[in-house]
Order: structure tokens, then sequence, then C-alpha cells
């Protein structure tokens, strides 16, 4: 298949290595722990795969076509996207990059897919299948919900994980993610995080080694323990700091008052997209930019009021 010949060049094997203590012979030696896919980002040794594929890695291998292998380093991770970017140390013209679909190109339903990678340490395969939903929610290792995914029924086993999903001509729509399934093996249920998102997330990553976080200048509790202690639903703004968008839009944080601690706003809105949680706070801001002027709903004293606020990267 042209495809497949096409796209296998760009497909590489990612290992786990874990150190293995032998106490009776006392010697220590690398042995493979895990293993997943991923695919050539440019020509010099770029490698985008998944998160969950590097997390906790003490040293990784990359493995291309031509069966040789190099070390690998971590180059920056977005856990909420479940995206990652390695690198090797190789000439440049090494690797072939993967193409990617334009991202004004839109997906529909039934169209062919194609899944490539590395399934119980198996050399490359191919699963084909068709996109069966567009537009799917699942939590991701991150903790948050990955929004707007590709769900395929191309056969995504693990060692899959990280691999290209690519359309009928061969270009990248998406990064094999997950697959929905009780026993762990494929159920003819996988999901994709799209090409647009790691078009997006993938340079920022290599420039800066962590994705954008945009804010306006509030403090927040991710894990959200006085939320769920107190049985609010919105984001409570812990502080407010000097000098910032949330100042001057004049918010508030938690006070100190002689009777004890007095709560200040809870963010329940931002632009058009209600907020019921950290994950509605989070994915209410992907995809936006800095700069960008937005209104919040806030409930202050058993009301609800809406201010606008600029955004600005906070990292």
């Amino acid at each position: 298949m042209s495809i497949f010949r096409a796209a296998a060049p760009s497909t590489v094997f990612v290992t786990q290595l874990q150190v293995l203590i032998d106490q009776f012979q006392r010697t220590a030696a690398e042995v493979p722990a895990g293993s997943g896919t991923g695919f050539a980002w440019d020509d010099a040794g770029t490698i985008v795969t998944n998160f969950h594929v590097v997390e906790g890695a003490r040293a990784l291998t990359v493995t291309l076509s031509t069966q040789k292998t190099f070390p690998a380093r971590v180059l920056g991770v977005e856990p909420r996207k479940d995206i990652a970017v390695i690198k090797i140390d190789v000439p440049p013209g090494t690797t072939k990059p993967i193409r990617f679909l334009d991202p004004q190109t839109a997906l529909e339903v039934g169209q062919k897919t194609i899944a490539i990678g590395n399934p119980f340490g198996l050399d490359h395969t191919l699963t084909t299948g068709v996109i069966s939903a567009l537009g799917r929610q699942m939590v991701g290792v991150g903790g948050v919900t990955i929004r707007d995914m590709i769900q395929t029924d191309a056969a995504i086993n693990p060692g899959n994980s990280g691999g290209p999903l690519l359309d009928s001509s061969g270009m990248l729509i998406g990064m094999n993610t997950m697959i929905f399934s009780q026993g762990g093996s494929s159920a003819g249920i996988g999901f994709a995080v799209p090409s647009r998102v790691i078009a997006r997330i993938v340079p920022q990553l290599i420039s800066k080694g962590h994705a954008e976080e945009l804010g306006f200048g509030i403090e927040i509790d991710p894990i959200q323990r006085a939320e769920r202690r107190l049985g609010l639903r919105g984001v409570l703004v812990l502080d407010v700091q000097k000098g910032t968008p949330a100042e001057a839009a004049g918010l508030h944080g938690l006070t100190q008052t002689p009777e004890g601690v007095a709560l200040g706003d809870v963010v329940v809105g931002l632009g058009e997209s209600p907020v019921n949680s950290y994950d509605d706070f989070y994915n209410a801001l992907d995809e936006r930019h800095a700069g960008e002027e937005l209104d919040v709903k806030i409930l202050r004293a058993g009301r609800v009021a809406t201010t606008r606020v600029r955004l600005f990267a906070i990292r």
C-alpha cells in the first residue's frame, strides 16, 4: 500500500528503559519497560508521541524504520493534551516528517482512517477503519477532559499510543491516544488527539518546554479542594494578583475577617462557556490567545455579575 510505504519512515518506536539490578551478580542493566509509537515532526530527530508513553521514564530510546536505535530526551510535555515531544541527536535528513492535513479541512464521519503503530512490540503494523464520531470528550492522563477527539473503529492496541492516524491520502489527522475497553485490548473504539491541536501545542513544547497557559490574574486550586468541601459549583478565586486585569476588573479573592475566612468571587462562566469545574475553566481558555478580551461571569454574595478581562500568558 502506497500510504503505508510513505508513512512508515515517519513512524518510530519509543521504548522506556528501566534499570534492572541483579543482587546476586551485583550488576545493573537497562531493560525495556514499555513501548509506544511516535512520528517525526521534522527531519532532524524531533519526535511527537503521547505523554503517557514517556511518563516517569528513566531513559528513552527511539527506533527508526531503518531499525537504528538512538537515545532520546524529553523536550517538553503537555499532560492535559497527552502530548510529548522528544529528541534524538541525528544529522538533518535522518527522519522524515509526517505530512499534516490542512487545519482548515473539515473531517467527516465515515471517512477512511489508517492507524500505524507498534502494538505489542511488533514491527510497523497498519489497521484501517473509518471516523466513527467527531467532537468526543475523554478524560486524559492529565486529569482534564481532552475535547474534540476523533473516534475511530480502526484497531488501536497497546503500543499504538502516540502513532499517527491518517486519512485516505496519507495525511495526519490525529495521534492515536487511547482505547475504550474493559479488558485493555482493542474493542473497535479508539480515540485520537486531532492534528490541529498537535500543530498548535508542539511548537510551544519545542520552544518553551511547556504549553502556553493563559490567565487573567487570579489564583485558583486545580484540585478544587475548597469547592468540593463547600459544595460550590464553579472555580473559587483564592487571590487576585496585583497589577493584573483581574485586579483592574475588581475581582476579589478570599479575605480574612474577625469571624474567619470570607469567600471571594466564584467564576461560573468564561465567554459563552459555563464553568462548573476546573475542567470547564481550563477548556474555556484553551485555544484562546494572549491579548484577547473575555467576559467573566462571577458569583458574588449570591448574585451573578459579568466583567471583562484581557488574557495574558501566565507561563
